[in-house]
């Protein structure tokens, strides 16, 4: 007598627990009747027919993935081991559920094939120098193949670029190199310059004799400051020249 009761009870709590779902509100419900696509629902309370419909939920949120390590040879014939992190998100729900079968391992899949051949037809110089023009390519391309699956791909930024010990060591030569051929070129224009100052000041000393009489003095000042216990210094006949001039 009370088991009919129960039992009624018992199956609207089931159909209820079958029919009413919640979806927040970065989340989408991809529902399908009877196998056939109807529509998109949420977000909010959602109710399904029972037994008739189901529904697929697909988060619209955008998701970091990390693009595994790739190996490459770069145009210029160098090994590299490069990997990077992509940023997307689904703009169109039902396309990432009926058009693909798992958009998340697919767009992984596409990331890892992309870079690797937009790496390979850049040289070393370029992949290390214009990393943000690599970046914007492989985006790109991403975003227009990615495109019919429902997804909107934001960016993609190489984070490492691994390269053999023996690269590493060649560039750590070449960087010293130019370092010192750097150094180099300074101190030549250095002595140029100073030549050019030397010249300037003979010419002046040239016209004005009595200028060579004060930096001999001031060149005894300098010396008297040092602690020296005997100090010899030269006394060219020329500075006495100017006075016997004038006594005369």
């Amino acid at each position: 007598m009370y088991m009919f009761p129960l039992i009624f009870i018992f199956l609207v709590l089931f159909v209820l627990a079958n029919s009413l779902r919640i979806l927040r509100e970065y989340e989408r419900g991809v529902v399908f009747r009877l196998g056939r696509f109807v529509g998109e629902r949420g977000p909010g309370l959602i109710i399904l027919v029972p037994f008739i419909e189901r529904m697929v939920k697909v988060s619209l949120r955008t998701i970091a993935m990390d693009v595994m390590p790739q190996d490459v040879i770069t145009r210029d014939n160098v090994s590299v081991k490069v990997n990077a992190v992509l940023y997307f998100r689904v703009v169109e729900p039902n396309k990432a559920v009926i058009e693909v079968e798992d958009f998340l391992f697919a767009t992984s899949q596409m990331a890892q094939t992309t870079l690797r051949s937009v790496v390979g037809q850049a040289e070393l110089d370029e992949l290390l120098s214009k990393r943000d023009k690599l970046n914007l390519e492989v985006q790109q391309i991403l975003d227009e193949a990615t495109d019919p699956w429902g997804i909107k791909v934001v960016t993609v930024e190489m984070k490492d670029v691994d390269l053999p010990m023996e690269m590493k060591r060649a560039m750590a030569k070449q960087a010293e190199a130019e370092r010192e051929r750097r150094a180099k070129v300074i101190h030549a224009d250095g002595e140029f310059q100073a030549s050019q100052r030397l010249s300037d000041a003979a010419q002046v000393i040239e016209k004005h004799p009595t200028a060579l009489q004060l930096r001999y003095l001031q060149a005894l000042v300098e010396v008297a400051s040092e602690n020296n216990s005997t100090t010899l210094f030269p006394i060219p006949i020329d500075i006495f020249k100017t006075f016997m001039e004038k006594k005369e």
